[in-house]
């Protein structure tokens, strides 16, 4: 079995305690932005933004700086619930032209947690270890775990059936126990956790932090399109489409967005291999398409982050009690 050193064990264990939720607020395309990793700071969560949000790499930047303003600010500040911890998503796919830019601008501003996906963490783990952060692979496959963990990964994010955007096909169930088998590193579970209930589960199975992405697209602080948001607020299960014909991999997306770009969710090509690049793109699926996951039924307004998570930890503080 893989085993991280202690030290990064103990560096996360230094970052949990400063949680008031085992919380990821899933780095989601076009929903997250500087603003929710702020609110999701002051809420006492972990808040995370993909780099594609940020147009161009002087924009990223930005982001950047003035998360780290406000993060600086948090620490000083000590108020209760609130937490100086946050994570930078990075894709790592051989087809994503930014990642030398995006990773220089991540060994600047140095956030503690580090999340890559759609490919190998090994070109990000050097650079990040060096300033004592953590990283964590996004994974949605146990053959997938073992590379990322054999590359060093001091974590895997491990995208289960039913998680929004790019998915995977295994239960959550059964995910965990199947990697836990050969690694004993940092695990964040991904895969319609939409509740304080489920992140309860999430932990008893074996997961460190839960990822929570769809109950976050319709608040305030998200960038989406308001009609976005309200799509997401009037969808349910049967609103989603799995497919992997706009990037190449699988993925859930909302069955009317597919509608009004002028295509039909019914006779969609499959794609033969992976593209994350805009060139010769007819339909940009990062700016005409939306995703959701398979809890999008329970989001029935639109409302600040603050306020979903004190939902979700009074139900997780409910599923800890134990019964009489």
């Amino acid at each position: 079995m893989p085993k991280k050193s202690m030290g990064a064990r103990m560096r996360f264990d230094q970052l949990r305690a400063k949680l008031r939720l085992p919380i990821v607020v899933a780095p989601m395309f076009l929903v997250s932005g500087p603003e929710i990793v702020i609110a999701a700071a002051r809420s006492g969560v972990i808040g995370s933004f993909p780099p594609q949000n940020a147009r161009t790499i002087d924009v990223f930047e930005e982001w950047m700086e003035r998360i780290s303003s406000e993060i600086r600010l948090i620490r000083k500040q000590q108020i209760s619930n609130t937490t100086d911890v946050w994570a930078q998503n990075l894709i790592v796919h051989s087809t994503y032209e930014r990642l030398d830019e995006e990773l220089a601008i991540v060994q600047k501003y140095r956030p503690p947690i580090v999340i890559t996906a759609l490919g190998s963490p090994k070109r990000v783990i050097e650079a990040v270890h060096d300033y004592g952060g953590l990283v964590i692979a996004d994974v949605n496959s146990v053959e997938l775990a073992r590379k990322a963990a054999d590359a060093g990964a001091d974590g895997l994010a491990l995208i289960s059936a039913g998680a929004g955007g790019h998915t995977g096909q295994m239960a959550a169930f059964a995910f965990v126990p199947a990697v836990r088998e050969f690694f004993d590193g940092i695990l964040i579970l991904a895969g319609s956790i939409g509740d304080g209930r489920t992140v309860r589960a999430a932990e008893i199975i074996g997961a460190e932090l839960s990822y929570v992405g769809t109950q976050f697209i319709a608040t305030t602080e998200s960038i989406a399109f308001e009609k976005y948001k309200q799509m997401v607020v009037d969808s349910n299960f049967s609103d989603l489409v799995l497919t992997n014909s706009f990037t190449g991999a699988d993925a859930y997306y909302l069955r009317q967005s597919i509608i009004n770009a002028g295509l039909n969710p019914d006779t969609l090509e499959a794609k033969k291999s992976m593209s994350l690049t805009e060139k010769n793109s007819s339909t940009k699926a990062w700016k005409d398409i939306w995703s959701a996951g398979q809890g999008v039924g329970s989001i029935t307004k639109i409302e600040p982050l603050a306020k979903i998570v004190d939902r979700l930890e009074d139900e997780y503080r409910s599923a800890c009690i134990p019964e009489d």
